[in-house]
């Protein structure tokens, strides 16, 4: 007489057991949201890496208030009063969402990270062509001699690029890339979106692009609701230890430091600083570092002088056109009231690059492109 082994203790009955409660519960968790703060490395090949943060939808108060503009020209915020430049925040903080989630780089892309870029697809910057130039530290700058004649410390040169940005010093790979344009940095997103798709890494809807201005300002504010200075809030002084801007640190082989207004601290930068430099004192609260200073970043927008925008603004719509880049955040030359998280500039164009401007990536649903 045979025995009857009982169903549910069959190989193949046990094999769906181990799928039901083991197997699928993995599945689960992969298919699971991220959340606010998870983070995740991408590969560039050769012993590169890339990280990036993911930051929930949410809201926040864009632009500043009257008293922020008003502490932006004052004796601490240093900031040329009597300029347009503030109206550029609107005339009060308003109500902003951002109704999707999306992932933000950690930093700003370092030299190390555009090199790999640059390796792999042979791309030449615009500031590497032909008539290419970009905006460097004049090295024979003594001052700016205002109660004679303005002498800006800046220069336009055909030489340099972000492999030598002529800071009288060795770049690092750890320093954030600058002397890029708009369009060396949207080339730099194409070839990551365009490697991960094909290692099939990259979910349908999303691409690796510049943020909109509302992803940066939201990420800048690190989940801030208020409209505040800075995204650890109002007060200067608690950005100590923080922040890379023009504080009391000597220009190298001189005895000064950049005039005007400034933080009343030595960062260890008179010029640029590592990447994620200051560590967890440094990052908000997403987890982002070098929100403020550093270096001016480039966001996807066109300008609009009359405040930022919560959907993607173009110069021109019907053909989604942009010709004047926005960039935000302010660099280590600033001085602390145009280093805030409302501050925004336009670019004069997209071949402009400056040894002042950088940028850092986003993974977000697709947008409309010309």
């Amino acid at each position: 007489m045979k025995t009857r082994i009982p169903f549910f203790c069959r190989p193949f009955f046990c094999r769906l057991i181990l799928t039901v409660f083991l197997i699928a519960p993995l599945a689960t968790l992969h298919a699971e949201e991220p959340k606010s703060g998870d983070s995740r490395r991408i590969d560039l090949g050769d012993g590169a890496t890339l990280e990036i943060v993911y930051l929930p939808p949410g809201e926040f108060m864009m632009g500043s208030t009257p008293e922020e503009k008003q502490w932006a020209t004052g004796i601490e915020g240093g900031a040329q009063p009597g300029t347009s430049r503030e109206s550029f925040e609107g005339e009060q903080p308003r109500l902003t969402r951002v109704r999707h989630g999306f992932w933000m780089g950690r930093t700003e892309v370092s030299v190390g990270q555009f090199r790999r870029f640059v390796l792999e697809s042979g791309y030449f910057t615009d500031a590497e062509q032909p008539d290419g130039k970009t905006q460097v530290f004049d090295p024979e700058w003594d001052g700016y001699q205002l109660t004679t004649k303005v002498v800006h410390p800046w220069k336009s040169m055909p030489d340099k690029s972000w492999r030598d940005p002529n800071w009288d010093f060795p770049n690092r790979d750890d320093f954030p890339v600058v002397c890029v344009s708009y369009n060396d940095m949207n080339a730099f997103c194409h070839w990551l979106t365009e490697r991960e798709r094909i290692a099939g890494r990259l979910p349908d809807g999303l691409e690796y692009r510049l943020p909109t201005e509302a992803e940066w300002e939201y990420g800048c504010r690190g989940g801030g609701r208020e409209s505040h200075y800075f995204w650890w809030g109002n007060n200067l002084e608690a950005g100590e230890g923080r922040l890379n801007i023009s504080a009391i640190d000597f220009l190298p082989r001189r005895t000064k430091t950049w005039p005007l207004g400034k933080a009343p601290w030595s960062d260890g930068f008179p010029f640029v600083s590592p990447v994620d430099h200051y560590g967890e004192k440094g990052r908000n609260g997403f987890g982002l570092a070098d929100m403020c200073g550093g270096v001016w970043e480039f966001v996807i927008d066109h300008f609009d002088p009359k405040g930022g925008h919560e959907e993607i603004h173009y110069e021109n719509a019907d053909k989604r056109t942009v010709s004047r880049p926005v960039c935000r955040g302010g660099n280590y030359f600033d001085v602390p009231g145009n280093a805030r998280c409302a501050v925004r500039l336009g670019i004069a164009s997209v071949t402009y690059s400056d040894s002042r401007d950088g940028f850092r990536i986003c993974l977000g649903p697709v947008v409309p492109k010309h």
